[in-house]
């Protein structure tokens, strides 16, 4: 072992017993295969980490160190939040002669208007004819 080495092992012992003695608990967590972070634009996913859970003074924190990174673009769908009236699903739905499901389907996808969702259906019955 280099002096170097010797010195890095000492610091990091010497590092633990202080972080001990202020109350905080290093765990590293073993054979993380990956770590997934998503925000409501983008999602990371890192492969293969070295990952830490820190705990002090009741807190936990995550150290997630190395690996290989991967950014991806996540599709924002605003529709799962959208209220339909059962009443509109059934006036498109007798409307265009489609099912309940299509029809709530084609609303979610015209925000709720009614009559946007009817014409859509139209047009997709007459392409399909």
């Amino acid at each position: 072992m280099s002096l170097l080495n010797i010195e890095m092992f000492r610091m990091n012992r010497d590092m633990r017993r202080m972080l001990e003695k202020m109350g905080v608990e290093i765990k590293e967590l073993e054979n993380v295969k990956e770590v997934i972070i998503k925000t409501d634009k983008e999602e990371y996913i890192i492969k293969q980490p070295a990952v830490n859970i820190i705990k002090m003074q009741g807190t936990l924190s995550f150290e997630i160190m190395g690996g290989e990174l991967t950014k991806t673009q996540v599709e924002v769908k605003e529709t799962a939040t959208l209220e339909i009236k059962e009443d509109d699903v059934l006036l498109v739905s007798r409307e265009t002669g489609v099912s309940k499901e299509e029809a709530e389907k084609v609303l979610r996808e015209s925000n709720g208007d009614i009559a946007l969702a009817i014409l859509k259906l139209q047009e997709r019955k007459r392409s399909n004819a």
